[in-house]
């Protein structure tokens, strides 16, 4: 993905489908995936989460743009609710009626581009500076506070990918424990060079049944988890009689390494750098959460 070149593009319709699928309701992470998994979408894996170096060297989600700006688009045509920080992004019945294809209409475009006139004179207010162009849909507090949120995640990948191969085996078998499995004292420290596995522990279920995990991690910067990745794994985990695996990745899987990890009897779970990113902040695992509070318009109206 060295030369990768994300194309600006509108992203209401690949949202719509994305709420469609998800239920009515769901969170910007969710809505990601989704977008991303969809082969209708109009946006791939790589588009959605591939991340770009900016001219002061910082790095950034170019599609974040474009999403962000969608929710605005589709809040400003009456599609979803007013989008709120940290919270679910909500179908409105007309949003639910409203067909996923040919976004904006004429009359839609026209009352974007009002709201997007009010939105520039309200930050004007605020500010009290020139008004500036729009550019991208990061042009309020809250949209750059909804940036910020996951400006964490990329710098975490960034951070994962600096690690030693031990250091990243280290940190996957802490992640797992997290979420329940009980690491194996001498099994669970394997090393990959050794035997293929990196961790390898026990998973008790409510029905109180054990089954035996083994856990393959894998940094990746520039390439994807491939089929015969996936392929490799399940024949060593026939080696240590285990009867599901996890595999890691601080990259993406291909579709057919997906397909590859249910087929059988014996199933992969796959956990990308996205959902490392959330499972790092369900467990509060080494990061500290950070809440804050933001002045509504009301503050800002005048006398």
């Amino acid at each position: 993905m060295a030369n990768y070149k994300y194309k600006r593009r509108g992203a209401e319709g690949a949202i719509l489908r994305a709420l469609k699928s998800l239920g009515g309701s769901a969170s910007r992470d969710a809505l990601r995936d989704s977008i991303a998994e969809d082969s209708g979408s109009g946006f791939s894996y790589e588009d959605v989460f591939t991340k770009v170096v900016s001219k002061n060297g910082g790095k950034y989600i170019p599609f974040d743009f474009d999403f962000n700006f969608g929710i605005n688009n589709l809040y400003a045509t009456g599609y979803v609710e007013k989008p709120e920080r940290m919270k679910d992004i909500v179908l409105t019945e007309k949003g639910r009626l409203r067909k996923t294809v040919n976004f904006p209409t004429d009359k839609e475009q026209k009352i974007v581009d009002e709201y997007w006139k009010k939105r520039i004179k309200l930050n004007n207010e605020k500010r009290k500076t020139k008004a500036k162009q729009v550019t991208d849909p990061i042009d309020s507090e809250q949209d750059a506070e909804t940036a910020d949120d996951d400006n964490w995640k990329v710098e975490l990948i960034d951070q994962l990918n600096a690690f030693t191969p031990s250091k990243f085996e280290s940190f996957s078998r802490l992640l797992i424990s997290k979420m329940g499995v009980r690491i194996d004292d001498k099994l669970g420290k394997i090393q990959s060079r050794d035997h293929g596995i990196d961790g390898f522990g026990y998973f008790e279920s409510d029905e109180f049944r054990t089954a035996r995990v083994a856990i393959q991690s894998k940094k990746f910067t520039n390439n994807p988890v491939s089929e015969p990745d996936i392929d490799k794994f399940k024949g060593v985990m026939d080696g240590f009689n285990a009867e599901y695996g996890i595999f890691i990745t601080t990259s993406y899987f291909t579709d057919n390494a997906k397909k590859k990890a249910v087929q059988g009897s014996k199933s992969v779970t796959l956990i990308d750098g996205r959902r490392i990113a959330e499972l790092v902040a369900e467990y509060q695992l080494h990061v500290t959460p950070v809440e804050t509070f933001t002045l509504d318009d009301y503050y800002f109206e005048k006398d």
